[in-house]
């Protein structure tokens, strides 16, 4: 027989899933279950998406825009960001930041999330909030529309005024212009960094007056004499290799040589044994 849950505790399933009750209204008969985890990807470990302050939601359902989970879990300590998916995947932090004008529309239906906050402590609070205290979604002071009355919303935002859509273009463009450039400065450095370790040679600049010299350290020598050693071995190799294919060379010359001078003696054997004589 399983285990019955005391009143006032969390609720965990098997995957590491805490449950969280949600509740439309107040007065909302049904109740709906959030799966929360903390975000563990070992793979993803970056500035977007901390380890240690991602949280991870299941089955979040359609009527739950971004502003209201910001809103839901707001409670438990200040968001830094929140995150709406189709489909748990990897961040797009290098990707620039595009308007819902040219985004295709986002499909209808329940959707993954992901939440970062401030504060590491959040995590912990969240994990721990009883599931016989269910988050009410639709209050006096933050109403949420659904049905025909989200739909006239929805419609209403479609339109937009040509000064906005100019100014979103634009910020587009510079959000672009500013991206390519930083990629093409990024495969400019590894271009220049491979040559010079192909080549072997270090780029010196000249820097402001009255900068003095910094004395070479022992990571600097290191390296430069891991260089040294990689230019050398890459030069043996390559000595190894014309020499090998001068010997490839001698030896087939000296094949043909062998052939030519056993035609020479099967001809003239052939010459001697002829005994067709016409006259």
């Amino acid at each position: 027989m399983a285990k019955k849950r005391a009143s006032g505790e969390p609720w965990v399933i098997p995957g590491g899933f805490s449950v969280l009750s949600l509740q439309f209204s107040s007065s909302s008969a049904s109740r709906h279950c959030l799966y929360v985890k903390e975000h563990k990807v070992r793979a993803e470990n970056s500035k977007h998406r901390p380890l240690d302050r991602t949280l991870f939601l299941l089955n979040i359902p359609p009527y739950c825009s971004h502003v209201v989970v910001k809103e839901l879990f707001s409670q438990f300590g200040a968001i830094v960001s929140v995150e709406l998916r189709d489909h748990p995947g990897s961040s797009q932090e290098s990707k620039p930041i595009i308007s819902k004008l040219f985004r295709p529309p986002e499909k209808q239906g329940f959707k993954v999330g992901y939440i970062i906050f401030k504060n590491s402590s959040s995590l912990q609070a969240v994990k721990s909030y009883p599931f016989d205290a269910p988050l009410v979604v639709s209050t006096e002071e933050r109403p949420v529309k659904t049905g025909v009355q989200k739909w006239i919303q929805q419609y209403s935002d479609s339109f937009i005024h040509p000064d906005r859509l100019q100014q979103k273009v634009d910020n587009f463009m510079l959000s672009y212009d500013k991206h390519k450039e930083k990629e093409a400065e990024r495969k400019k450095k590894e271009a220049e960094k491979q040559q010079e370790e192909e080549e072997g040679w270090v780029k010196v600049t000249r820097g402001h007056k009255g900068a003095k010299a910094r004395p070479h350290s022992e990571a600097a020598n290191e390296k430069t004499l891991q260089k040294e050693k990689r230019k050398k071995k890459r030069k043996e190799l390559l000595n190894f290799y014309t020499w090998q294919h001068r010997n490839t060379q001698k030896e087939h010359i000296a094949e043909l040589r062998k052939k030519f001078e056993e035609d020479k003696q099967r001809i003239a054997l052939l010459r001697a044994q002829r005994k067709f004589k016409p006259y």
